[in-house]
């Protein structure tokens, strides 16, 4: 990855037509162009857009992604960040434009989008299953002949559903396979596993090729932080022997990758792996973190706080609070509907509207009349339904049916996937791009 000090600003190339079907667009409004969307003036406390809606802080974002990025290639690595997480090709394509080595995505689907979206070098940081699964791959690298795909496998059985799609059509050229190891998700769980899925590879006449070996640490976390150490540590140091045991089958000079990380145990990653690969000289390190340019007010706050404790951050070759060095950019704003109780206000998001797998949102800041109240929430989030947050005020909260409350969020993969359209804002909080979404 080549230093990039200019890194562009967040632009969109998905142009579509908005209306007032989609969340946050205003009522009335029946067909506005994307493009245009930012000399509107809307704001979200403005009492103009449909609420409950998302944004993005585009500053946040912006600040995220190039701290990371210069964090990995201070560390001898590469990152190809998680599409799954907004699912938005703008957003992908500007990881991609400030320096990722390429994107990756969960299914195949998923890599339509971003093989539409002109992205064409791509993880499938996934098993694809059987023989349909195999030959649906197969179809997609037919109709895409140039993209420079990977895809992990974890058994035998999943080797030779790829020969078999392959071999039936000589024109697709050679698929690079990852062997997958894992723990406690997918994954080979033993060495002679990962050994069975390369010879298999191997036995392919050229038809799959070796490209590396890969994992995702995250699924290994136990509630017990000590145990989850010692998991993650054994899982990183057998993917370290496997690549070893990689490079010695296809030699010195054959390119092959590692890849793993994603926004909880980076650091770990690069401890363990990224001397294998300065060593070897033929090799990349790919992590796939996609939260932590996103990152938010909950889980990954919290995890970011889990690496400062083990001195896990460093940039400019010193080290750095992670917890402090990123920023949320992500916000939902709901109006308050109703004061039914002393302490008690109904706003109007719910389960359908914002994540809470990882935790509830946090109110962050009161607009009343389109402008931020001076002092601070206390309440906080105590349940949600299907269309409604119930906040447990303190008594000194001032809150009024009206009011209009920014709230944090907690596991930005788990909010997004709620909205067609993330609007992007400055930071005056005025909407500036209006960025599709393409979950399904």
């Amino acid at each position: 990855m080549s230093e990039n000090t200019s890194a562009p600003p967040l632009a969109v190339h998905e142009n579509f037509w908005l209306d007032d079907r989609i969340r946050g667009v205003p009522p009335g409004t029946a067909a506005l162009d994307s493009s245009h969307v930012g000399l509107q003036g809307w704001h979200p406390a403005g009492g103009r857009m449909s609420l409950p809606l998302l944004t993005l802080d585009e500053a946040a974002f912006a600040s995220n992604r190039d701290l990371f990025l210069r964090y990995v290639r201070e560390h001898g690595a590469e990152i190809a960040p998680h599409a799954k997480t907004p699912m938005a090709p703008d957003l992908a394509r500007s990881l991609v434009q400030a320096g990722a080595w390429g994107t990756t995505v969960a299914d195949i689907r998923q890599a339509t989008v971003m093989l539409k979206a002109g992205l064409t070098r791509l993880i499938i940081a996934n098993e694809v299953g059987g023989t349909g699964g195999a030959n649906r791959l197969a179809a997609l690298a037919g109709a895409w002949p140039n993209a420079e795909l990977y895809v992990f496998a974890d058994s035998v059985a999943a080797v030779n559903a790829l020969v078999l799609a392959w071999r039936a059509n000589a024109l697709l050229a050679p698929l690079r396979v990852l062997v997958e190891l894992g723990a406690a998700r997918a994954g080979a769980r033993s060495t002679a596993e990962a050994e069975a899925i390369a010879d298999a590879i191997a036995a392919t006449g050229g038809r799959l090729l070796i490209a590396g070996v890969a994992t995702y640490e995250g699924a290994a976390a136990e509630p017990d932080p000590v145990r989850t150490d010692e998991v993650v540590s054994a899982l990183l140091a057998n993917v370290g022997d496997m690549f070893l045991r990689l490079r010695a089958r296809v030699g010195g000079e054959t390119p092959l990758i590692m890849t793993a990380g994603g926004s909880v145990f980076f650091d770990k990653v690069v401890a363990a792996l990224s001397p294998i690969v300065a060593k070897d000289g033929k090799a990349t390190l790919v992590l796939r973190s996609g939260a932590i340019f996103f990152h938010d007010h909950g889980v990954y706050d919290r995890s970011l706080g889990a690496v400062d404790a083990r001195n896990g951050f460093a940039v400019d070759g010193a080290g750095a609070s992670a917890r402090r060095s990123f920023r949320p950019a992500l916000r939902i704003w709901a109006e308050v509907l109703s004061r039914p109780e002393t302490g008690l206000a109904i706003c109007g998001m719910g389960m359908r509207d914002v994540s809470f797998d990882q935790g509830f949102p946090k109110p962050l800041t009161v607009y009343r009349g389109g402008h931020p109240l001076a002092v601070p929430l206390k309440g906080e989030v105590v349940k949600l339904n299907d269309q409604h947050a119930f906040l447990s005020l303190q008594p000194d909260d001032d809150i009024a049916v009206g009011d209009v409350i920014e709230f944090g969020i907690s596991h930005p993969c788990t909010c997004l996937d709620r909205y067609r359209v993330i609007f992007g804002v400055d930071e005056s909080g005025h909407v500036t791009h209006a960025f599709p979404t393409y979950f399904g």
